[in-house]
């Protein structure tokens, strides 16, 4: 799912951002939020699973 750049956003994104941040800072930031976006987005849309079907999936103790 790409979403479309907002320059507003990406400005006041790096105006966050400290005066020493790295292009890797940045680059880290865009993820961070993409994940976020994407992950409400799942959410809103139901598609998630419970944690215990992930765990038993899984073999992990709940």
């Amino acid at each position: 799912m790409t979403t479309m750049l907002e320059k507003d956003e990406a400005h006041s994104l790096i105006d966050r951002m400290p005066a020493d941040a790295t292009w890797d800072d940045l680059m880290r930031e865009i993820y961070v939020r993409e994940t976020i976006w994407r992950g409400l987005a799942d959410s809103i849309a139901g598609r998630t699973k419970d944690v215990k079907e992930v765990r038993a999936k899984y073999g992990l103790p709940e």
